[in-house]
């Protein structure tokens, strides 16, 4: 009986097709099929081999390849193949001498010299990889111009690289190289992400393993707050490379945006499988451990991270920042040697004198702890920018655009969900105390500092031709466009919402300036303002080292000025929206807790619950500074601190706020006295 004959081209068609669909079983089937009838075909004697490298077969793909060397000893794309599944085995002096074997029989075969270039550079041949590259690049007009326009950025002819590659474009549409570096010139710019974000993505259908701009688009979903889609752009570039600790690590980070926290300590952890003496990895995986409030295990990430890098200041601060822990003499030591040294970094600098600074207020000397404080707040201000100026008008704008005939013409009209509460104010003032206990409660639920507010605020003014900003935005704002505000904002925050609760925490404490659009936007939205003892206020702002934003901290002069925009700002929400934001104050809240717990579930219009009390014993997620100590029960130690600093500092503060002082209530100047 006469066997039914293949057609190869359509064999093959099929074959690819399967690969291409990450379907490698179907491609291999087809391959074996074919090959029963004619043993010979390299080109399905290569597919085959493709297929089983997907499928992770390394030693069946490497018995095809070699076979087939034997039967046709001069066809380049063999030895090409044979060396990329070398260097995906880590077999890289193998990879590279059959990569060169390669080019040798074949100088034209282009994907060989980039590979050859590639590994090349991997073993810190830079001259001979620089020679591959330039093969590569020879080899193809279009690529040539590629390269070219990247010889513009890197000289920052921004200009002249964009119309590069736009020309190559116009040339050929489907050109991923020219995609992603334009995608890269746009990203580094701030400019036009949209576009870098089509960019991207355009080239990843393209080329779907194509792991750099996988890698790019990544991290730019992850910046634009697109996290699930980040996570998942990851898992692609690790199907593509499984020994990727990057692309681990970066799952991480975005998990730990989308709040799932033991997800992303896993993959920090799945990362240092992959590279145990990466100081970095070890110190964001405490990070998360130290929010979990596993702070042992905390504790012993950062110390290896130091153990491998003794100038990682970051690490020292962090555990600083637990703020219920203290230094060993070691370390004390350890620090004050590394700011001996003359090459340490900026960054490292300031991190280690903040750290030093709590570690001699640990061990009650405050003239030390100050002097430590103060210069690491003098070089850290010389890193940030912030304008004292701009704060002020900020503030002056919104109290005059928010006045009362506005609020009254525009209240009521948004979206009636009764979802958020929103805790604002000042860092260190006792806001995580708050939220903790709040979020103890049966029928709320504690996220974190959310920026959508801030957000949404500003992306009024997108797509205006006016070049009007926020809130002038708003000057013609209507019912519909109030509700489809706060409907905006429910759905951002969505993600983050978790436990299913009626009722989460929004605790992003700069919202303090935006209360005037949260009210319009979300009427029933629920508002405490924090408050604690000026000097005691600014003191632990000015103790305080933070990750990002707070600028204003770094200048004892600017933090006092800023002191008396926030309350001349919260002053005026107070007028235009009586009755409708609780204030707050730390020392009424240690000094009279039970009553001050019953006032604040009250204004929630939430009923009394004992755990609320007990707000030390719930176990949750806590990414701020005081994430330690909200894990302890209520003390009296940090009222009146400032009063153990020093004496000429504290008295410029009390003369700068002396009014403000002396309209607190009573219970709080006791409290302090």
């Amino acid at each position: 009986m006469q066997s039914t004959q293949i057609d190869p081209r359509e064999s093959l068609q099929k074959a690819i097709q399967a690969l291409k669909g990450k379907q490698p079983h179907i491609a291999e089937q087809i391959c074996r099929e074919f090959l029963v009838h004619t043993p010979s075909s390299m080109p399905h004697i290569q597919l085959l081999s493709h297929a089983l490298i997907q499928t992770d077969r390394y030693d069946e793909a490497e018995s095809q390849l070699e076979f087939a060397i034997k039967i046709v000893p001069d066809y380049a794309n063999l030895y090409e193949d044979l060396g990329s599944l070398y260097m995906l085995q880590g077999r890289t002096d193998e990879g590279i001498r059959l990569l060169e074997q390669a080019v040798q029989m074949n100088p034209q075969l282009s994907s060989a010299h980039k590979k050859l270039g590639t590994a090349l550079a991997q073993q810190g041949e830079t001259e001979a990889a620089d020679e591959a590259f330039e093969a590569y690049i020879d080899q193809d007009p279009q690529r040539k111009l590629v390269a070219q326009a990247m010889g513009h950025w890197r000289a920052g002819r921004n200009s002249d690289a964009i119309s590069t590659l736009r020309q190559v474009l116009m040339a050929d549409n489907n050109n991923v190289d020219a995609m992603r570096f334009l995608a890269i010139i746009y990203i580094n710019d701030g400019n036009n992400l949209y576009d870098a974000e089509a960019l991207l993505r355009r080239a990843t259908e393209i080329a779907p393993d194509y792991v750099q701009a996988l890698n790019d688009l990544g991290s730019l979903l992850n910046d634009s707050h697109k996290y699930d889609e980040a996570v998942s752009v990851w898992n692609r570039v690790i199907a593509l490379t499984p020994d990727d600790k990057r692309a681990y690590s970066s799952i991480g980070s975005s998990l730990t945006r989308l709040g799932r926290l033991d997800e992303a300590v896993a993959n920090y952890k799945k990362a240092l499988q992959i590279d145990e003496a990466s100081p970095q990895i070890h110190m964001v995986l405490a990070h998360q451990l130290k929010t979990l409030g596993r702070q042992e295990e905390a504790l012993v990430s950062y110390r290896r991270s130091i153990e491998l890098n003794p100038g990682l200041g970051e690490s020292y601060w962090s555990m600083a920042n637990l703020k219920i822990f203290k230094f060993e003499p070691n370390e004390v030591a350890a620090m004050e040697a590394q700011l001996e040294k003359e090459d340490i970094s900026k960054d490292a600098r300031f991190h280690l004198l903040f750290s030093l600074g709590k570690a001699y207020e640990d061990l009650k000397d405050y003239k030390k702890a100050w002097h430590y404080y103060d210069e690491g707040n003098k070089i850290r201000r010389e890193t940030v920018s912030y304008d004292p100026t701009r704060n002020r008008v900020e503030c002056e704008t919104d109290k005059t655009f928010f006045n009362q005939a506005f609020i009254d013409q525009h209240k009521g009209s948004g979206h009636d969900a009764k979802d958020p509460i929103f805790i604002v104010g000042l860092p260190r003032t006792g806001s995580t105390l708050i939220e903790q206990i709040l979020a103890s409660h049966s029928q709320v639920e504690g996220t974190s500092e959310l920026p959508n507010i801030g957000a949404i605020a500003q992306s009024t003014a997108k797509f205006r031709r006016d070049n009007l900003q926020y809130p002038q935005t708003l000057e013609n704002a209507q019912g519909r466009d109030w509700r489809a505000y706060g409907r905006q904002y429910l759905k951002e925050v969505a993600h983050h919402r978790i436990e299913g609760t009626p009722i989460f925490i929004d605790k992003m404490p700069n919202n303090f300036f935006r209360i005037g659009f949260i009210k319009l936007i979300l009427p029933n939205a629920k508002i405490i303002n924090t408050r604690r003892y000026p000097l005691d206020s600014l003191l632990g702002a000015y103790k305080q080292l933070f990750a990002r934003g707070q600028d204003f901290t770094y200048d004892r002069f600017e933090l006092s000025e800023y002191y008396r925009d926030y309350v001349d700002l919260m002053n005026h929400w107070h007028s235009v929206f009586p009755g409708e934001i609780l204030d707050v104050h730390y020392e009424d809240t240690v000094t009279d807790f039970e009553t001050q717990v019953k006032r604040i579930l009250e204004f929630c219009d939430l009923p009394f619950e004992e755990n609320c009390l007990r707000f030390h014993e719930t176990k949750r997620a806590v990414k701020t500074a005081s994430s330690e100590q909200v894990r302890q029960p209520i003390y009296r130690g940090a009222l009146g601190l400032f009063k153990k600093y020093d004496d000429e500092a504290m008295q410029e503060w009390k003369d700068d706020l002396e009014d403000i002082i002396e309209a607190l209530p009573q219970s709080v100047k006791d409290a302090v006295q």
